[in-house]
Formats: structure tokens, sequence, C-alpha cells
């Protein structure tokens, strides 16, 4: 929806709106904001925000601190747990107002969008993001103990999270979400929302949006939500299979009837992007520690670099939908991930696909799980990372991310990265206890 300034003051107005949140994300996607009192709410809307940037993991040095703040309107929204407060999406800028910041995640994607725009393409994108809702202490700490024990599908009474599920659901429709579905995903306390899919830039607000929505509802119903990518071990982890289409005067760019899996040239070129680029991806689609204990064989979740017409062992598959609702699906994005910078990538290496001319290998129509690994060799096909270290080192090499994320958010983002993993790998984990304390 599209608002001016004189819209937003007088719902403001008309709804007794007493605060409003101005939001914006780090780096490293989390969520960030400033509330401002009704008396500001005219100024800052036109003017912006100033804030002190040195504050924020990844932005600048503290003697180039003062940054602004500048109100995306369209994002305005009530929100719906929280009475008297509204919130907008801010876009980041430099001291001067004018120059936007190169650090800003949300920066990082519009330009992408612009590129796509400059070769005649809009991008939608419809993210699916997995939760765990887990139970709370006498303390009001988060456990790992599940508030049900059923899987796929499963429906209540048994489905104890059903209702906050559903207070999520309408939550997110007041906000104008479309939502097309929710259900108890395969792990005892597991649970997807689907909402349909939007805009680039749209979709990566909502993302953000939605993680905050789900565990502000889960807090409410005395649980704790978490998009940790694999909390509990033997069991799925969370993902953030992530849709992607192309439109271009008017029609799905990705659909060619007369091909024989309904895909177009553009379509395999974009998978064929995708797939040359996805393993210094991975660092931002996958980019915790934990992120790499769900891809593994055995729980859906890809680990080979491949694509297929269906089949779920591959890394991108294209759903059955065909015309205007073509799209590639990349299963191994993880909802811990910064969806601007997953996003943006995801489209720029798409789009280099496109512009070079690239080749997609031939589709994956078994079971790649069951392939024996001279089976997989002889089809070309590689594997994912398989921890945050190999990711980084791909990330670092990679002269194409370089230049999708600018130098600022290349060189922080990699910092904070291999310090991540210098800190994990000098931890002593309970598993070692467990295994060596008696036994040595």
């Amino acid at each position: 929806m599209s608002y001016t300034v004189e819209d937003i003051l007088k719902i403001a107005k008309e709804k007794n709106i007493k605060f409003l949140r101005l939001q914006f994300t780090d780096i490293f996607g989390q969520m960030k904001n400033i509330a401002i009192t009704e008396n500001m709410f005219e100024k800052v809307l036109t003017d912006g925000q100033m804030f002190d940037g040195s504050s924020i993991e990844g932005f600048v040095r503290i003697d180039e601190s003062d940054m602004y703040l500048k109100p995306d309107l369209d994002t305005f929204t009530l929100l719906p747990w929280k009475e008297g407060t509204a919130r907008v999406i801010c876009d980041v800028y430099g001291a001067d107002k004018v120059t936007p910041f190169t650090g800003d995640p949300r920066y990082v994607l519009r330009s992408v969008i612009e590129d796509a725009a400059s070769m005649g393409y809009s991008i939608n994108v419809g993210p699916e993001c997995e939760f765990f809702l887990f139970k709370l202490d006498e303390q009001g700490r988060a456990t790992t103990k599940t508030n049900d024990a059923v899987g796929y599908f499963d429906i209540g009474p048994a489905d104890d999270g059903e209702q906050c599920r559903n207070d999520i659901c309408i939550a997110l429709q007041q906000m104008d979400y479309e939502i097309e579905a929710s259900h108890h995903e395969c792990a005892e306390g597991q649970h997807e929302i689907d909402f349909k899919f939007a805009e680039a830039l749209d979709a990566a607000d909502k993302v953000v949006t939605f993680k905050h929505v789900v565990k502000t509802y889960a807090r409410r119903n005395g649980l704790h939500a978490t998009f940790m990518p694999k909390p509990l071990y033997g069991a799925a982890g969370n993902g953030m299979h992530t849709n992607l289409s192309l439109m271009k005067d008017g029609k799905n760019a990705f659909y060619d009837p007369d091909d024989k899996y309904g895909l177009s040239e553009t379509a395999y070129q974009f998978i064929a992007g995708v797939l040359h680029h996805v393993k210094a991806i991975t660092c931002v689609a996958n980019p915790l520690v934990n992120s790499y204990k769900r891809l593994v064989p055995g729980f859906e979740a890809p680990v080979y670099i491949s694509w297929s017409a269906s089949n779920r062992s591959a890394l991108i598959r294209v759903p059955a939908a065909r015309g205007m609702a073509t799209r590639v699906e990349l299963r191994s994005a993880d909802p811990s991930c910064n969806p601007y910078l997953e996003m943006a990538l995801c489209i720029a290496a798409g789009l280099d696909g496109i512009k070079k001319g690239m080749k997609a290998p031939e589709g994956i129509t078994t079971n790649i799980y069951d392939m024996t690994r001279e089976e997989r060799k002889a089809q070309g096909i590689e594997n994912l990372p398989s921890t945050l270290q190999e990711a980084t080192r791909e990330f670092e090499k990679s002269e194409f991310v370089k230049e999708v994320l600018g130098e600022h958010i290349f060189s922080k983002y990699l910092a904070g990265k291999k310090q991540e993993w210098k800190s994990y790998t000098t931890r002593v984990t309970q598993w070692e206890i467990e295994e060596y304390l008696t036994k040595y």
C-alpha cells in the first residue's frame, strides 16, 4: 500500500498512535529500531531521524557515527499487539542525508532490483520460513522442549502450537500479509506459515517483520520461537526455501510451453547462474556455524549442487506450477540469514547467468542421496560447503559476491564470520564433555 506523510499523520490521529518505531536491519539481519513520539512524527517522516551508526555492528566507526534513517512510507503499519504503536521500515543514509549508506542491506537489494529493471525484469520472491516453538522454564528462559509431539500436517488437539500459529496468522493479516497456508511441519514443535509472493524488496521486508511477529506471539502464548537452523539433534532443521520468478512485459520470463519442462532459455540461464555462484552465496544463505548441522543428508535439506524439475533432493527445484506461476526454488537457505543480502545475491547470480548466457546442466531426476560418490562425480554434482569455515573461504575468493555486496558489507561480513568460526573452534561443547571427560 502507498502512503504519503499526510496519510500517515491522518491515520495516526484517527488510531491514537503515540509511538512510531523506525525499523532497520544490520548486515547480519538483526532488526533494530528507534521509537519516536507523536510530536516528532511529521518531522521524522519528512526529514528522517539521526542516529549513532557506530553502535550498530558492521556499520561505521565512532569518528563517523552520525547517520540518518529515512522512512519508507509504504512500509507503514500498525502493530496489532501494541496498542497505540505503529512502525515504518527505514533506509539508511550518511550524515549528509543524501548519500545512501552502502552498508545498508536494503540498499544492496535495491541496487540489484535496479539492475534487473535495466534488463527489463521485475522480480517476485516467495520465501517459506520454518520455525520451532519451545517451552519456557520457570524463569521464563527458552528450553529445547517442544510443546507438542506431532508431525507433518497433524492437527489439534495434539498440535498444541495451533493456537499460537493462528494468532500469528491473524496478526500478519492485520499487517496486510496475504496468508496462503499454515501448518505443522515434520519435526515435533516445528511450524510453517506461507504468505503470498511479493516484489523482492517487499518480500525481504516481510521476512524480517514475520520473524519479529512470530517471536512476539510465541512469547504471548508462553512459548519461545526460534529460527535457529538446527536446534534439535536427529530432527529436521528450519529452512527458508526461496522461490524466485522474473517478469518481463507482463509475462513470466521463466515459462516456455514448448520446452519439455515448460522452462524458457532465460530460466535455464538463471538456474545456471545460481548454481555457478552458490558456494559463495552459501556463506550468506547459511550464515551460522549451526546452519551446517542442517545441511546434511537425510532430512530433505540439499547438500548437492544440482537442479531438478521436481526432485526435492536437488538444490534448486522447479515446482510443478507453470504459466504465470513458473518459478525456481532455492532450497538451501535458512531463516537465520539476512533476507536482503540472500535475495540480492540469489537474484544477482541468476541475472549473471542470463547476461553471460550460462548453460545449466541436465536436471537430476533420481534421488541424489541414493547415489554413490562416484555416480555424483560422473554427473558433475559437487557438494555445498559443509562448514561455515568452508563457506567463508568460498565467499572470500568470490569477486562476484564482493561486487554485489560492495566493499563495506563484504569486508565487515567476512570479518564477522571469521570471528564466529574462531569463537566456535575454541569452545568446549557438551558433546566433548560427555564423550571424553570420563573416558580419558
